[in-house]
């Protein structure tokens, strides 16, 4: 059974910084794209960035260029997700994927963690 459990979440400052990491198990993601989804209360759960299989392929929410580094240990089946100067409006559960191709739906959701950015 697959697993994706999230962590490092938690309430920061604005303009502080955190690093969210996720733990893959239950199956080999070998060639396998992960990433990371976020929904902040009342609106719609929207993509925020994703790395392929060898790290050499990033893509981001342009609102989150600059200031958010994906990366991954795939020794570790783990996706990063470093999160730098921070605004209220990145206030949100961020959720961990995992998704066969790069242009796929993810097939894999972690539970999510909650990141509070206060003004």
């Amino acid at each position: 059974q697959v697993q994706l459990v999230e962590s490092g979440g938690g309430l920061v400052q604005a303009g502080g910084s955190l690093r969210l990491s996720c733990a893959a198990s239950g199956r080999t993601f070998s060639g396998y794209v992960m990433g990371w989804f976020r929904q902040a209360p009342g609106k719609e759960r929207e993509f925020v960035a994703r790395i392929n299989w060898s790290g050499s392929s990033t893509y981001y929410k342009d609102s989150v260029k600059g200031r958010f580094t994906i990366s991954r240990d795939n020794a570790k089946n783990t996706v990063y997700l470093q999160m730098n100067s921070l605004k209220p409006e990145d206030t949100a559960i961020y959720y961990c994927t995992v998704a066969r191709r790069w242009t796929d739906e993810p097939d894999y959701w972690g539970q999510g963690t909650q990141v509070t950015v206060s003004s």
